[in-house]
């Protein structure tokens, strides 16, 4: 049997390297697949990887990190992230709902010069769709991007606490949630329950230090024109300021902040596919 002879264009490579490549850009990737692919590096096999200084490949690695795409081991291995294995949202309405919620969010991060977060749930996790910050020197930093666990946020919370409990059992103490690695242990989920029973009273959660040490954050579910959770907006500041802020009426701002935001998403809807 004769051999089809090879067209041109079959014989190059599938991508060809951008002409104008940013080095910083594609290392950060080249990381992104050595963690995708080895499961575990070291600072010192990243810099040899990259062929970098030590001292570059921990920058990038930060980033990483930072982004959550990568987290630090007992062994100061890192290792893939939260972001790492989370799809996209699907969710079609995302940029619309982000647009709707800008405005919103700028005008409470200045009310309160603090930092405002958006988000919404996708299983498990709450991906941060945006972020105002307030304008202290010390204040929480960008999460845009960010994947975090649901049941740590204040926002995550929030949405959670609107689940039925079987939802709830299904996420976090079912077979898939053992493979996924979200399981709560025994000896916190009763606890964990009777927190989304006070959220459901209180209309609020909060989140003293359970994503970051030094950083506290309250966090209310938005609804649709239909009642429906479609995220969640969040006000994140430094522990050591995070009770003059609550009595100074950040309850009662953020609610405003929601019932607002939530008029706009029932003029534009903003809903779920």
């Amino acid at each position: 049997m004769q051999n089809k002879p090879v067209s041109p264009s079959a014989r190059k490579p599938v991508q060809k390297r951008p002409t104008y490549s940013i080095e910083a850009v594609d290392n950060a990737l080249q990381l992104l697949q050595l963690l995708r692919d080895g499961g575990a590096l070291r600072l010192k096999d990243a810099a040899a990887e990259l062929g970098v200084a030590p001292s570059t490949a921990h920058r990038l690695l930060a980033m990483l990190v930072y982004r959550g795409f990568a987290v630090q081991d007992e062994n100061r291995r890192y290792v893939p992230g939260p972001a790492m294995g989370v799809g996209p949202a699907g969710l079609s309405w995302t940029r619309q709902l982000r647009d709707l919620a800008q405005p919103h969010m700028e005008l409470l991060s200045a009310q309160l010069n603090e930092t405002v977060n958006l988000m919404v749930r996708v299983g498990t996790k709450v991906r941060f769709l945006a972020t105002v910050e307030g304008s202290n020197v010390l204040r929480v930093g960008d999460r845009q991007g960010t994947v975090m666990p649901a049941n740590r946020t204040s926002g995550g919370k929030a949405m959670l606490a609107t689940l039925e409990p079987t939802m709830i059992e299904q996420l976090f103490r079912s077979h898939n949630a053992e493979i996924g690695g979200d399981t709560i242990p025994d000896d916190e989920f009763a606890a964990f329950i009777r927190e989304l029973d006070a959220i459901r009273g209180n209309g609020f959660a909060a989140n003293f230090e359970g994503t970051e040490e030094g950083v506290s954050a309250l966090g209310m579910a938005l609804h649709n024109r239909h009642g429906a959770v479609v995220g969640a907006l969040s006000v994140a500041t430094p522990s050591t300021r995070f009770r003059r802020v609550f009595d100074g009426g950040l309850v009662t701002a953020l609610r405003e902040s929601c019932r607002q935001l939530e008029i706009d998403i029932a003029a534009n809807p903003a809903e779920r596919d």
